[in-house]
């Protein structure tokens, strides 16, 4: 019945929705002739429709609710309701109780005789509601149980069955000997382009912030780095890595040709309505070059400070710093602690139109529109240096200097800073009053740093507890010692996420920011003056009320944000 349904009304109701064109239409059920398959089917594979429209078309047509099954969260507990061999014969699956009603997802609402088995065996009215099959195969897995490692999914195994592997068979020995104009004409076969994006968009879906792609003897490994932690998806042949490497390659705009040396380029694209860039790094390994990604969401820039996780304090005392019209506030932390992402938010809250805000970054991550944005471009001979001396005979009122790498544009960015400017800047350090004794190891005078710095903020990422699968729980003493919570253990709950579906197993989602916010007063100028160590500076600041990021992470355990592990795990990468 479905199957009749797809092939004669299905196309009528895409075209009068204008979903896709008469013309692509009659390309898709050309090609669904010669290869045997359903028109639905192919036309997501041509890319002029998405899996989700179709179904939620459909759902419309059945006059039954569409659900995206990637928004909602079932419990394994429904499962109990409908054996396995029954959702996996009926493509069904249970994913609520409505008073009496068992609504179950469904690809297929129309099959009269699956409702009637599911109502007899579970003893409740079926409600059948629409969804995607690639989420509703996902959904029978979750729900049943799988494989422990997921090889890859059924979109990509497809791609992969299609790929002509004749030329290939040498790959192992001779991996350089692979012709060019075979991998061009290989990444222009619908299988690798289709595989390639599939593992974007699971990514993006999965909000990855990096996809690494890594050749091994024998295979190829992609992984997903989630909330900070890299996590296995897919395991794939051997014979797959050239020409995915190449396709990733033409959209970054490399060099296909060249395998022996790293490369790095920049790919944008459109996924679900959002604009991302994916920052390209291919670098050779023994086994063959290894790709990294790095997702940008272009959405994510335009957050405000009240997003990133700063306790009311912190974030008033920051909103402060950066009213003021000149001076430097810097942000340390190692790399990865979110840093950039807390400049372009204070970029967001300074950028009112009548300010000339300008950046030098390497590169420019994300583009903020009224702000003018410069990258670095050392073969050019654009340095952070240069790019600052240049900035200053353009009447700024802002400047952003993406990182203080080096003594020249540290004293540029200081005499910036003491002229009229507000300059906002990063510094690799552990923590905020070890700043001031980095840049007069670097050789600025102490004098000059005591002038200009207005402030430091120093911050970490931890992941947060997942929602879904969070707990009360009594955590071990030696924790509690750990991060001299021993005072406090009778008067607070701790939680921890147990680990479900939402958060894979692992019991965090997201990630908050800690924070510690160094302001630059009297007493701590003149600590600053007479090289005083960052552990003084710390103890003078402290006196005067500086929260450290073990306070930070503290008041976030006992708020039920983190974990006392992570808490732990963020305050040793170098808190003081």
């Amino acid at each position: 019945m479905l199957s009749e349904i797809i092939n004669d009304e299905l196309p009528q109701l895409l075209l009068e929705n204008e979903y896709i064109t008469r013309k692509q239409l009659e390309k898709a059920q050309k090609r669904a002739e010669e290869e045997g398959k359903t028109i639905d089917k192919v036309l997501v594979e041509m890319g002029f429709v998405t899996e989700k429209e179709i179904a939620q078309l459909l759902a419309q047509h059945f006059d039954v609710e569409f659900v995206d099954l990637d928004e909602i969260e079932v419990s394994q507990e429904i499962s109990k309701l409908l054996p396995e061999h029954m959702a996996r014969r009926y493509m069904v699956a249970p994913i609520s109780l409505q008073g009496d009603k068992l609504v179950v997802a469904t690809i297929d609402p129309l099959n009269v005789d699956a409702l009637d088995d599911i109502r007899l065996i579970s003893g409740y009215d079926v409600k059948p509601v629409m969804v995607t099959e690639t989420a509703l195969n996902r959904l029978i897995d979750r729900l049943y149980g799988t494989t422990d490692i997921v090889e890859v999914s059924d979109e990509v195994a497809t791609a992969i069955d299609q790929i002509d592997i004749s030329d290939l068979e040498f790959l192992e020995e001779a991996d350089e000997e692979i012709s060019i104009d075979k991998l061009r004409e290989m990444v222009d076969e619908a299988p690798i382009v289709r595989m390639v994006n599939l593992i974007i968009s699971q990514a993006i879906n999965d909000k990855a912030s990096d996809i690494h792609i890594e050749p091994w003897a024998k295979e190829v490994l992609v992984r997903y780095r989630i909330d900070g932690v890299l996590h296995e998806i897919m395991r794939l042949p051997k014979h797959i890595h050239p020409p995915m490497v190449s396709r990733i390659k033409i959209m970054a705009n490399l060099d296909i040709a060249e395998r022996r040396k790293p490369q790095d380029g920049k790919i944008h694209l459109k996924h679900e309505n959002k604009e991302y860039d994916l920052r390209v790094s291919t670098v050779p390994t023994v086994h063959g070059e290894k790709v990294v990604m790095r997702i940008l969401d272009k959405s994510s820039v335009m957050l405000g400070l009240d997003k990133l996780g700063f306790l009311p304090e912190i974030r008033e005392k920051l909103e402060w710093l950066i009213s003021k019209p000149y001076g430097m506030i810097l942000v340390t932390g190692p790399t990865g602690s979110g840093k950039s992402t807390t400049l372009y938010a204070c970029l967001n809250k300074l950028n009112t139109g009548d300010k000339n805000i300008m950046t030098i970054e390497d590169p420019v991550e994300y583009q903020i529109p009224g702000v003018n944005q410069v990258n670095v471009n050392p073969k050019a001979g654009l340095t952070f240096a240069s790019a600052l001396r240049a900035f200053l005979r353009q009447d700024p009122d802002i400047i952003m200097v993406g990182e203080i790498r080096d003594r020249e544009t540290a004293q540029i960015a200081i005499e910036a800073a003491l002229t009229g400017h507000l300059v906002l800047s990063t510094l690799h350090t552990n923590d905020a009053p070890s700043a001031a004794t980095r840049l007069i190891e670097m050789g600025i005078e102490p004098f000059l740093v005591a002038s200009a710095l207005l402030g430091v903020l120093a911050q970490r990422l931890a992941r947060t507890i997942c929602p879904n699968c969070k707990e009360a729980y009594i955590p071990p003493k030696e924790a509690l010692k750990d991060l001299g919570l021993t005072m406090i253990e009778e008067e607070y709950t701790f939680y921890r996420g147990r680990g479900c579906d939402l958060c894979k197993g692992t019991g965090y989602k997201g990630r908050t920011g800690i924070h510690e916010l160094l302001i630059i007063t009297d007493s701590v100028r003149e600590a600053i003056l007479r090289r005083a160590s960052a552990a003084e500076i710390r103890r003078i600041a402290k006196e005067e009320g500086f929260k450290t990021l073990q306070d930070d992470a503290i008041t976030k355990v006992l708020m039920g944000i983190t974990t006392i592990e992570e808490a732990l795990r963020v305050v040793l990468m170098g808190a003081g």
